[in-house]
């Protein structure tokens, strides 16, 4: 039986490459989307393509409602859930200062509130399969990144929750995080930034979303591992 796997902001960047990735190791997927309808449906056509089964499911992660129907469409197509991937998230350029309180709010629901959301609405169906959860934070969560301040604080926050989950959800459900450092490159990014990102790397080379999925999959296939974070950075954390 195949596994299923739901992918928050599975259509776009490296949700995309998560979901495209599960699918080509035989998983069937849940595409959710808030407002990339579009690349959600390109994305699904290509995981059918695989032959592998998914469906769509339309939500904002940090509403309940919205995450109580993306729940009932994975149970009503599917009637299982093994792997849930907290990928969904925004990424707010703002010194601590400049930060407006209605952004500071929807960066916290969206990075922090929303996996807490999904994790509680799907708990039941995760458990019933001994699956995992899987949570996307960044470098932020280790380091005091000023220029991103609420973002920075919502995946610090996000990886204490990640070792919150797995105490509250052990023995049947695993719960790890992934940090990825510079793996897709924002698109405003000039060579010169291209450069200063892939020289802060220890291995002195940028990385790919691929390097995401391995660690996705490896996570996912070793059930001796939770409440763990790794670090996909090629050495950008150690610093120097």
């Amino acid at each position: 039986m195949s596994k299923i796997a739901l992918v928050t902001g599975g259509a776009v960047r490296i949700g995309r490459a998560i979901t495209l990735g599960l699918a080509e190791a035989g998983y069937d997927v849940v595409v959710n989307y808030h407002s990339s309808e579009g690349e959600a449906r390109s994305v699904s056509r290509e995981v059918e393509a695989m032959g592998r089964r998914s469906i769509i499911a339309s939500g904002d992660v940090s509403r309940s409602d919205d995450v109580a129907r993306i729940r009932e469409q994975v149970a009503s197509s599917f009637g299982r859930l093994d792997l849930l991937v907290n990928n969904a998230s925004l990424f707010g350029h703002r010194t601590l200062l400049e930060v407006e309180e209605e952004e500071w709010d929807r960066v916290m629901e969206v990075n922090l509130k929303g996996p807490f959301l999904m994790v509680k609405a799907t708990a039941d169906l995760l458990s019933d399969s001994r699956g995992s959860v899987i949570n996307l934070v960044d470098l932020s969560a280790f380091q005091p990144w000023v220029e991103y301040a609420h973002h920075a604080v919502s995946k610090a926050g996000l990886l204490h929750l990640t070792r919150v989950m797995a105490r509250a959800m052990a023995p049947r459900v695993r719960v790890n995080a992934i940090a990825p450092g510079a793996v897709l490159l924002p698109d405003h990014y000039d060579e010169e930034d291209r450069v200063r990102s892939r020289d802060a790397s220890a291995l002195g080379t940028l990385g790919s979303p691929e390097d995401v999925v391995r660690t996705v999959l490896f996570l996912d296939r070793s059930p001796f591992i939770t409440g763990e974070v790794i670090v996909v950075d090629g050495g950008r954390l150690l610093g120097g």
